[in-house]
């Protein structure tokens, strides 16, 4: 550090002071220079006497930045702060920026369930038509929109992935990529399942194509979704469907792990159990204490409403609430079936098991 560069009020640092030093005034004494200083720390006042070779170890600290530059760029900074913090004090904030009017249940399903656990291991297994597409993507915007998660990967079966794709599209303006064969087969060399941040895929192609299912299993997400999850069913402990075991590698490669189905149990508590599993093993393992949580409504990670009990927000004017679906009336109907169409049942069955 040059003498000429000692002015009063600037902030000095160096091997010769405990800490940084607003200088004062400085008095040269033949080749030296006296600097008389004020600790910023600790208000002492340091005066050493400083020869050419302590002078030249000084640093002057950066001024701080002055208060003038680009309004707008500031303008723009300060709408980014207020964005990111928007949800702190907007507990529905996603809604304000998606293009949906959510219902009843499923603001429930997303705000008084998932958004309640630090670590989102749920089944949510409504009714067919309840709309658990809308509810996983107000799931996936929130979670985005904390800075919680960036990388999301939502399976489905394959001729619901690309619905998946235009219903996020459109609603959540949430761009997700396709993975498919061809999408492999151009990509060779790379993986783009560590390339991209959020992807659909099929869970029938991956499970089955082993150089699909290897490359997967190399990346890891911060959310992973699984539409129609009872496909991942295990029938025994001993007996895994491809589909399980896939279920149960995706498991392992999250935090948050969201399966939805329509039809969770099959009346095998076992099965029912196995199913969870995916969830948590050690959790969700034992029979007893699962079925007596579900008795008691007291089952954090599950959540099943029937189309019967969905009903619309209340009307402003008269506070009547509307049910969302008509009533359903239930009739089994007998029939036999020959020989031939037995033994095709049985085929069929054992065909749908060893999947």
């Amino acid at each position: 550090m040059e003498l000429s560069q000692l002015k009063p009020n600037v902030i000095v640092h160096g091997p010769i002071f405990p800490e940084p030093v607003q200088v004062i005034v400085t008095i040269p004494i033949g080749d030296s220079v006296k600097l008389v200083g004020r600790g910023l720390k600790t208000g002492k006042v340091h005066d050493p006497i400083l020869n050419a070779d302590q002078l030249a170890k000084l640093e002057a600290t950066p001024e701080k930045e002055p208060f003038d530059g680009d309004s707008r760029n500031f303008r723009l900074g300060i709408e980014a702060m207020r964005l990111a913090l928007a949800y702190e004090y907007d507990p529905y904030f996603t809604l304000s920026i998606a293009r949906v009017d959510p219902l009843p249940h499923q603001l429930e399903a997303v705000y008084d369930y998932f958004l309640k656990l630090p670590r989102i291991r749920f089944l949510l297994a409504d009714d067919p038509g309840a709309g658990k597409t809308i509810m996983a993507g107000l799931l996936l915007k929130e979670l985005k929109i904390r800075g919680l998660i960036s990388r999301i990967l939502i399976v489905t079966p394959a001729n619901l992935s690309f619905q998946w794709q235009r219903e996020l599209k459109d609603k959540f303006r949430e761009n997700f990529e396709v993975v498919r064969s061809e999408v492999l087969r151009a990509n060779y060399g790379q993986n783009p399942w560590q390339e991209k941040n959020q992807v659909i895929t099929s869970v029938s192609w991956v499970s089955r194509i082993e150089d699909a299912k290897e490359s997967l299993l190399r990346s890891q997400w911060d959310l992973i979704i699984v539409d129609e999850a009872h496909k991942m069913s295990a029938y025994s402990a001993d007996k895994k469907t491809l589909a399980y075991q896939l279920g149960e590698a995706l498991s392992s490669m999250t935090d948050h792990y969201l399966l939805m189905t329509a039809t969770p149990h099959k009346g095998y508590p076992t099965n029912f159990c196995l199913f969870l599993e995916l969830l948590d093993k050690d959790v969700y393992g034992d029979v007893k204490s699962l079925e007596e949580a579900m008795r008691r409504h007291e089952a954090p990670f599950y959540l099943r409403r029937i189309k019967e009990a969905l009903v619309t927000f209340p009307d402003p004017d008269t506070g009547k609430v509307k049910t969302l679906f008509t009533r359903r009336f239930v009739q089994t109907t007998e029939f036999q079936i020959d020989e031939d169409e037995w033994d095709f049942y049985d085929a069929l069955t054992r065909y749908v098991e060893d999947r």
